[in-house]
């Protein structure tokens, strides 16, 4: 008989027993595993036990849903999205259309030219949606913990599921598996102990792939890696840490903690820790809305400030009343604008009494507006978002209403 593998200790949550139980009070939901695999959960959270973590993340999400249901499609580069004529974006685009360098946000126009045998697809997100509640089902057949990123993600904390299996590659094959036989459709996953490891991880033998970075695997994983790989690591910051010659994981850990902070401000503790593979965030069954928006590219960019001024009140509009339909408030109003080339600016207000006023947060969002070049210069773009969001008006009193915190696929 093999000798059993000793039980190895990593990361504990910092005041893990804290948060404990609410974490589990918003598990329980119809269709998922019962109170002795909750109870199972609890006590590897509070007593430090290695996590096992996956972010499932599926392949090419809409564009694979297309080419599953038209067979035409199958092999052919596709995206779905706007067309080039009307300033489309690429939303998705199939691996047949990535060997090109089409990507996702990319303007239509030049997936077009990089490719111009891409089959344009507009989108569906009604079929998407039906898909992804079927996905998420299969998620949650697993483990109650589970913690949608968008429609075609999700991390799990599988450290307990439901067939006791110790081995977060062999689950991470059973969901593939399930997926694929409900869905017909591919998706990658990543196993390690955070979701950080497991986020990289996902992405690194797509598709249809899964890799697992093992505890005594961590430090190896962690020492290829460049500072890019790092969350909240932009183009903007990577530039400023290559200027002071900070190119891979292991050079942040050794350089002087100034110089960092000089470049990359408050985030430096938080870019530390991830270069050390230390991610203490628990997986959290449901995430709370913390904003909602709406914003436009234009088919044709608009010069004249009343045009632009008229699309952010009506989007600022639109706003209000999906507060007003979800029964919130907000403190906060961003509007985004997009020149014609291709600069973005935000402009941000912000009060201490939350409103959901049509008629205050289109001031709001008109006087934003007012502090940007629009008119001045052509406007390819514009976007209206509310943050801040709150259940009341008021600090909430004993009869305030709460909010039940959304799906990615919730309406």
């Amino acid at each position: 008989m093999p000798a059993r593998r000793p039980r190895a200790r990593t990361i504990q949550y910092s005041g893990a027993a804290s948060r404990a139980s609410g974490l589990f009070s918003r598990a329980r939901a119809p269709g998922i595993p019962g109170r002795n695999l909750l109870t199972r959960l609890y006590h590897h959270l509070v007593s430090g036990e290695i996590r096992r973590i996956l972010h499932v993340d599926m392949d090419a999400f809409y564009a694979s849903v297309e080419q599953r249901d038209a067979p035409e499609l199958r092999g052919r580069p596709v995206v779905v999205g706007g067309q080039p004529t009307q300033r489309g974006v690429v939303a998705a685009a199939s691996y047949e259309a990535r060997k090109f360098g089409v990507r996702s946000a990319m303007p239509m126009s030049r997936a077009v030219r990089l490719c111009p045998r891409l089959v344009i697809v507009p989108p569906d997100f009604a079929r998407y949606q039906a898909v992804s509640r079927q996905v998420f089902e299969i998620f949650r057949s697993a483990t109650p913990l589970v913690e949608g990123v968008s429609l075609d993600e999700a991390y799990l904390d599988v450290t307990e599921n439901v067939w006791r299996e110790p081995l977060g590659m062999v689950v991470a094959q059973r969901l593939k598996q399930a997926i694929r036989e409900a869905t017909g459709l591919t998706a990658s996953a990543g196993v390690a102990p955070n979701k950080f490891l497991a986020k990289i991880a996902s992405g690194w033998q797509k598709p249809d792939g899964l890799t697992v970075i093992a505890p005594g695997r961590v430090e190896r994983f962690l020492q290829q890696l460049p500072v890019e790989a790092l969350s909240g690591v932009g183009p903007v910051t990577s530039r400023k840490l290559r200027a002071i010659g900070i190119r891979r994981l292991i050079d942040l850990r050794a350089a002087e903690a100034g110089r960092v902070r000089e470049a990359v401000g408050s985030h430096y503790e938080w870019l530390h820790r991830l270069a050390l593979g230390i991610d203490e965030r628990p997986v959290r069954p449901c995430r709370e809305t913390k904003s909602a928006g709406v914003e436009r590219t234009f088919a044709e960019d608009l010069a004249r400030f009343d045009e632009v001024r008229a699309r952010v009140a009506s989007m600022a509009a639109t706003c209000a009343g999906w507060l007003a339909r979800h029964d919130i408030f907000c403190r906060t109003v961003t509007v985004k604008i997009r020149y014609g080339d291709f600069t973005t600016i935000t402009r941000s207000h912000s009060e201490p009494q939350p409103t959901r006023e049509e008629a205050a947060l289109v001031r709001r969002a008109v006087a934003l507006l007012a502090r940007t070049e629009a008119g001045l210069r052509p406007v390819r773009l514009a976007g209206v978002s509310v943050h801040g969001l709150s259940d009341a008006p008021e600090r909430p009193a004993a009869t305030s209403l709460t909010v039940t915190p959304r799906l990615p696929f919730d309406p």
